[in-house]
């Protein structure tokens, strides 16, 4: 019933916004009626621009939510290199506050190692002190011989010596590692501050990529909205094709037939409205299919894509020269004006009792072909 329309109109805008202020005018002074008669064609609610509009939106919104998931899909990887950033910082705080433990534990040996010697120096001193109150005489006279009254004297000096030089080097390494404590102390300081300002950074962008899901899902759902609303306003857009249809004077729509009445294949089993065939009309559709019967019979069929919808062809004949009518004859398309593009049916016969036997593509608005026989009434007949 309809074909591709990529340029509806090449009035100016001006006149159009004027145009259409007239209509909108006129359709409150119907009060409701739904549509306005202008001779035998049907001004009905545009669809087509509804759609589009709303097509435009959606596919809009999928853009917006595409971009923004490639935003977020960035925002993560930063997540996700900060995260391993301070998992390699908090890996070094443990090393270091290993060693921080490591040390503490030495300087507590140590301590106690400075405090047991300290003890034996003690020892040592209370004995050397005693010795020192005997003078060196009695000392003397007490030894058995000069050998051993010089042993005593030489292992009492020795023995201060050496105390001496263990709790020096024992007081040398605890200083070591009290310095080595805190310059290891500053270190996990200095760590523990790159830790929080690395959290810091990423709990920034942990927000910023939880803004901007949101911001996704959000277009998401605005895609997915105006998806629904275009589902419905094609059911609506069918159910006032059908009615129209009908009220011209159809009555029921015959079931769909067996085959395509010829229709190529490629066409036929498209889905509706994928394809655009060789005279710029959808596939499925009533124009398509009468299009190739005009071409299939050997007859000249004119390029009307763009300007295709059926209740227009008797103009677009009249502008090539092509002759119409209200005769029927077998080979011509029958024009019924009603529903918002009208509908043509290839004239397979005309009947002796009136009748005419036709066949066309979506009648009941479902892409489907039907072989029938109808009244030849009330019907505009193109002669190719």
């Amino acid at each position: 019933m309809k074909s591709i329309m990529k340029q509806r109109s090449t009035t100016p805008i001006a006149s159009s916004l004027t145009a259409r202020a007239a209509i909108v005018a006129m359709a409150v002074l119907m009060a409701g009626s739904g549509v306005i008669q202008f001779g035998a064609q049907v001004m009905a609610r545009d669809y087509d621009s509804e759609i589009k509009a709303k097509e435009q939106e959606a596919a809009k919104y999928r853009s917006e939510a595409t971009r923004l998931g490639q935003v977020a899909d960035t925002l993560q990887g930063e997540v996700n290199r900060l995260q391993a950033q301070i998992n390699s910082i908090q890996a070094q705080i443990a090393a270091s506050q290993k060693k921080i433990n490591d040390l503490n534990a030495r300087i507590a040996a140590n301590k106690r190692q400075i405090e047991k010697n300290r003890e034996v120096l003690g020892d040592i001193l209370s004995d050397i002190y005693v010795d020192d109150q005997i003078s060196p005489l009695e000392m003397l006279a007490s030894s058995k011989n000069i050998s051993e009254f010089i042993d005593k004297q030489e292992q009492r000096s020795s023995l201060r010596s050496s105390l001496n030089d263990k709790i020096k080097e024992i007081r040398s390494l605890q200083q070591r590692l009290e310095k080595d404590k805190k310059s290891v102390e500053q270190v996990l300081v200095d760590q523990q501050a790159q830790r929080r300002a690395v959290a810091a950074k990423q709990a920034e962008q942990a927000k910023l990529l939880n803004d901007t899901k949101n911001d996704q899902n959000a277009y998401a759902g605005l895609a997915s909205q105006r998806n629904s609303e275009i589902s419905k306003l094609r059911e609506q857009q069918a159910q006032e094709n059908l009615r129209q249809i009908q009220n011209a004077g159809m009555g029921n729509i015959p079931p769909a037939s067996g085959g395509n009445g010829g229709y190529p294949a490629v066409w036929a089993n498209a889905p509706m409205d994928s394809i655009v065939d060789n005279w710029g009309m959808y596939n499925r559709e009533c124009v398509s299919y009468v299009a190739y019967k005009i071409a299939a019979s050997g007859r000249h069929m004119p390029f009307w894509g763009g300007r295709g919808h059926a209740y227009q062809w008797p103009d677009n004949a009249a502008s090539a020269g092509i002759p119409t009518g209200s005769t029927p004859k077998t080979g011509a398309a029958a024009i019924m004006y009603g529903g918002p593009y009208g509908h043509v049916m290839y004239v397979e016969s005309v009947n002796s009792d009136g009748t005419i036997t036709v066949s066309d593509y979506n009648l009941g608005v479902d892409g489907l072909y039907r072989h029938y026989t109808r009244s030849a009434a009330g019907l505009t007949y193109i002669y190719f």
